[in-house]
């Protein structure tokens, strides 16, 4: 049995102009001890699906579909139940680790807070699990950083304090949203190693989230291609950078920066941008930025075809697997 399955996720969302359907479809699972990437632009709504699975979405959001951790239904869960998984069987590491910290807090406080909530642990036995897992995610100095607040960290200190809280009760499921954000190029690869290093260790799901192409290669093991607020793109990694089905995926890897183009090389660009959540146009949402795109795309949703075994692509161009 897989460790997350997610089946026909659907989130409607109330704005100004009236209610939006923001994730439209979204099917997929990780199995234990599995990696699973979501890649795409901003806007695509790839944070979004995180906070879906973790119970956060914004107030008046409604939820359709499944959400199933564990053969646990999560969709059907109140406010009290979703609070004891949160945290206890699934972890999440957030974008921005200085908003993701509360700045009146020590850091070891904030990691001792998860330890005696959902292990009743005593104040003491709190803190020496604490600093374990300080050391454990290799923070530099950790006990004289123990009573730190967040402010005084560099962002990979703060980013490795957010991942010790999000791992401290031992989750299930580990949930990165674009864990290495302002982090300098050689921070990022540490803070990446560590959590596939973690992740391998105690064998929980990953589901990273990140708009780098770099990253899914080296991190995980399946991805989905996101636009719009559906999948466009699913397979396992190699298959997808190998054969790119969707010309959104192909779009995204021409844009891609590459060691050895001649200075002043101008990089490929996606024209127009994605559309607004209220405006999303019939047929296929890539329909208006695609240059293979015939009329047929424009009047009705693509089919999700199979182009090999385990990799689809949604789209009327994709090549059907023999």
């Amino acid at each position: 049995m897989n460790l997350l399955e997610v089946t026909d996720l659907r989130v409607t969302l109330q704005t100004s102009r009236g209610a939006v359907e923001a994730l439209r479809g979204l099917s997929f699972s990780v199995e234990r001890g599995g990696t699973l990437g979501l890649i795409g632009e901003s806007g695509c709504g790839k944070s979004l699906t995180a906070l879906a699975l973790m119970g956060l979405l914004p107030e008046g959001a409604r939820v359709q579909g499944s959400i199933r951790l564990a053969g646990t239904e999560l969709t059907s869960l109140d406010d009290a139940a979703m609070c004891a998984v949160r945290g206890l069987r699934m972890g999440m590491v957030f974008q921005e680790p200085m908003t993701a910290l509360n700045p009146l807090h020590t850091v070891g406080r904030q990691i001792a807070e998860s330890l005696r909530l959902h292990r009743s642990m005593a104040a003491q036995d709190a803190r020496a699990e604490a600093l374990r897992l300080l050391q454990r995610v290799q923070l530099p100095q950790a006990a004289q950083r123990f009573d730190a607040y967040p402010h005084q960290l560099s962002g990979g200190q703060r980013q490795r304090v957010v991942i010790a809280i999000a791992l401290a009760c031992g989750p299930e499921l580990l949930i990165a949203d674009e864990p290495t954000t302002a982090l300098d190029v050689t921070t990022q690869r540490e803070v990446l190693d560590l959590i596939a290093e973690l992740v391998a260790e105690d064998g929980m799901g990953l589901l990273l989230i990140s708009h780098d192409l770099g990253v899914m290669a080296d991190t995980v093991q399946r991805m989905l291609v996101m636009y719009a607020g559906t999948v466009v793109e699913s397979g396992p990694t190699a298959a997808v950078f190998a054969q790119r089905a969707h010309p959104y995926t192909r779009g995204l890897f021409a844009a891609r920066p590459r060691l050895g183009l001649p200075r002043g090389t101008r990089l490929a660009t996606i024209p127009g941008r994605v559309p607004e959540l209220a405006d999303m146009p019939r047929g296929c949402p890539f329909a208006a930025r695609c240059d293979i795109a015939v009329d047929a795309c424009k009047a009705a949703d693509p089919p999700n075809v199979t182009v090999a075994p385990g990799h689809t692509s949604r789209c009327l161009k994709a090549v059907p697997v023999s």
